[in-house]
């Protein structure tokens, strides 16, 4: 059975591209897409994902605030943060604290990729410069 990722980003272009990178994995296909945070956390329910990726930076909701508000239904949720900013320590603490598994730019696909594998094995990945830095989580 096939991984289900639900991506929200409010930028149609970046969510083709996570769609594409996501379906060019065989064992992944997206379930559903959202355009912010707010629809995001409304569609975890019904669409029922293994995995969330959200943008950072979203109208309506944030990806920190959907994050909360699919950790308040779905506790055991991996959710991969997506930025355009450099992924700072600070921004670890608030995306750990706010229930992210993992927190990457959206400049390198790769490590979108890279991410989703990593959360999927229930580990955590953040990449701050200039080495990610995975571990296991309990």
């Amino acid at each position: 059975m096939a991984v289900r990722v639900l991506i929200a980003d409010d930028d149609a272009a970046i969510r083709r591209l996570l769609r594409r990178l996501i379906e060019e994995h065989r064992d992944w296909e997206v379930c559903g897409e959202a355009i912010n945070g707010l629809d995001a956390a409304s569609k975890v329910g019904p669409l029922s994902p293994d995995l969330v990726v959200l943008d950072l930076a979203m109208p309506q909701m944030n990806g920190l605030q959907a994050a909360r508000e699919i950790k308040k239904v779905t506790p055991s949720m991996p959710m991969l943060l997506l930025t355009v900013q450099d992924v700072s320590q600070e921004l670890v603490q608030e995306a750990r604290s706010a229930g992210f598994m993992g927190a990457v730019s959206k400049s390198t696909g790769s490590e979108v990729v890279k991410g989703i594998e990593t959360l999927l094995r229930r580990e955590f990945f953040f990449t701050s410069s200039p080495d990610p830095v995975a571990a296991s989580f309990v």
